[in-house]
């Protein structure tokens, strides 16, 4: 049974790969659990884990050993197709790059997780206002190609709102944009999941990104080192 109260729950979470000659531990002994509402920052040194962990939150990658629940369902144990619906249904995820359709328009980007859920309830008024609410009322019909690499990451993180997912996990979401633009997505992605009550789990490099947070989790060589509440979330949860 997983923990009620929880959205997020990791048990003896590990990772290993095959390496040919042998096997390498990314992950071992990865033990929390994180509230409804809660922002969550993960940081740690290159090669720590931090963006494997997130890969394994998001069903993005398979484990080693261990369990993950994800509110309240366990989704180690989920065929290919229960993880594409969870993810569609429950989890809003911002990449690095973006990870854009090149065919699709901005708008037809950001109603991807509505269209793959098959969810009726969300039309494209949701798509329009969250687009607009990050400054691209007026690129709606502009595809990626015609965008510029801060523009795509708000369309990229419009997509990862639109479904009203419960969790929203971000990988450096700034990692590949200048400082201003940077600047610009983090405040955009923070006003997003204070407005919407969601919870997000960031991996960042950012320590002043990071000091925003309600919580710090770091890892090194594959294990926490530092788990530390920052701060308490000002949005009480209601359960």
């Amino acid at each position: 049974m997983s923990n009620p109260l929880s959205i997020v729950e990791v048990r003896g979470l590990a990772k290993k790969i095959d390496s040919g000659s042998h096997e390498v531990e990314i992950l071992r002994g990865i033990d929390f659990t994180i509230p409804a509402g809660q922002f969550v920052a993960i940081m740690g040194p290159s090669g720590s884990g931090k963006s494997t962990l997130l890969g394994l939150l998001a069903g993005l990658d398979t484990v080693s050993g261990g369990q993950i629940f994800l509110d309240g369902q366990e989704i180690t144990r989920l065929s290919e197709d229960e993880l594409a619906l969870l993810r569609a249904r429950k989890i809003g995820f911002v990449f690095q790059s973006y990870h854009l359709v090149p065919t699709l328009t901005a708008e037809e980007n950001v109603m991807l997780p509505i269209d793959l859920a098959g969810d009726g309830s969300v039309g494209p008024g949701r798509a329009r206002e969250l687009l607009e609410s990050v400054g691209l009322a007026g690129r709606l019909d502009h595809y990626p190609v015609q965008l510029s690499g801060g523009e795509q990451q708000r369309v990229a993180l419009a997509r990862a709102f639109v479904s009203k997912p419960p969790v929203v996990m971000a990988d450096e979401p700034t990692g590949n944009l200048d400082s201003t633009n940077g600047r610009r997505v983090l405040e955009m992605l923070l006003d997003l999941n204070r407005r919407e009550k969601t919870t997000l789990i960031l991996v960042t490099h950012d320590q002043e990104l990071a000091s925003q947070a309600d919580r710090l989790i770091t890892l090194k060589d594959g294990e926490i080192v530092s788990d530390e509440l920052v701060r308490v979330a000002t949005e009480p949860v209601v359960g």
